[in-house]
């Protein structure tokens, strides 16, 4: 008589245990969303907006898009007039698509150079020109997350301009900031 009221009993508890679980499976934290909308702090000081998209693929990678416009060319050099930098990050944090990340980006740039033209009387001069070119590049940062959907997040990355490179400024571009953002 006893077991079958302890049979009773543990199947009873094994699908309230199973219930809750699937209850809280259900319901995804905030900071499990998969979009997100950033601006750099560091760059709106030095006289540029950037702001980028991502969307979360999963608990380890997502992809994004910036986009970057001066509004004060004095800090900015050489003289950048537009990029946008779509791009792919891994992460290998414990949290949903966050903690230290690796990034690979592309970035489609605009920007003021000069070259230097020796012709053949032996004087030369400086020929300036709005060149739009094409880089490739990496990235390492940190994402942050709060359970309400804040977003902080530090990057470093490094690319190459593939075209143009006859020209004497750097053919190298960085992306660098301190994000602050929203995941909804």
């Amino acid at each position: 008589m006893m077991k079958p009221i302890l049979f009773a009993l543990w199947i009873f508890g094994s699908l309230t245990l199973l219930n809750a679980q699937q209850q809280t499976d259900s319901i995804a934290p905030l900071y499990q969303k998969q979009n997100e909308v950033k601006l750099n702090g560091i760059l709106l000081l030095l006289g540029s907006a950037e702001a980028s998209y991502e969307r979360n693929l999963n608990d380890e990678s997502s992809v994004g898009i910036s986009f970057l416009v001066p509004y004060d060319k004095e800090f900015m050099q050489p003289s950048i007039n537009y990029y946008v930098a779509p791009y792919y990050r891994v992460f290998f944090g414990k949290k949903y698509a966050a903690g230290f990340f690796v990034e690979g980006f592309a970035m489609l740039n605009s920007s003021e150079r000069e070259k230097e033209i020796t012709p053949n009387d032996g004087y030369f001069y400086t020929e300036e020109k709005t060149v739009t070119d094409l880089a490739v590049g990496i990235g390492l940062g940190g994402k942050w997350v709060t359970k309400s959907g804040f977003v902080f997040e530090l990057i470093n990355g490094i690319g190459r301009n593939l075209f143009n490179t006859d020209y004497d400024d750097p053919n190298i571009v960085g992306k660098f900031g301190f994000n602050l953002g929203y995941r909804f």
